[in-house]
């Protein structure tokens, strides 16, 4: 293993993947549930709930890759695999919140909310350093 590797962030990038899978394979069973055939998104409104969840999570997951990474490049390892790894326990409240009833995403949403904004500002704090750093001579 090379002495640059980042087998933290790996880690949780794979652990928050597989949680993707999850995600999809639970609409996929609400869609036997509820005799929602592909490609139709409608059905009855506990399926479209779950698939609504599936969908805000996809749409969420490309900020977490690129905060988490961001963060842990440039500001620390560990501080973002602990965001990331609260990212995955958020994205699970509010997926299993918004299934029972849309008021009971709102935990695992502010949470969400909460890590996005930890990981940005730790990321940008450590690019801001390097860059004063690199181009200014000014250690920080």
């Amino acid at each position: 293993m090379a002495t640059d590797s980042l087998p933290l962030l790996a880690a949780v990038s794979l652990l928050s993947a597989l949680q993707m899978g999850y995600l999809a394979r639970r609409v996929g069973l609400s869609r036997m549930v509820h005799k929602v055939l592909p490609p139709s998104v409608a059905g009855p409104p506990e399926f479209e709930r779950t698939f609504r969840a599936h969908q805000n999570c996809v749409e969420c997951y490309p900020v977490f890759v690129v905060t988490l990474w961001t963060c842990g490049v440039f500001f620390s390892e560990v501080a973002a695999a602990v965001g990331g790894l609260m990212y995955i326990v958020a994205r699970q409240i509010y997926f299993n919140g918004y299934v029972k009833s849309t008021k009971r995403r709102l935990p695992g949403f502010y949470l969400t909310l909460a890590v996005f904004a930890t990981l940005s500002v730790l990321g940008l704090t450590g690019i801001l350093r390097g860059i004063l750093h690199k181009y200014f001579n000014i250690h920080l």
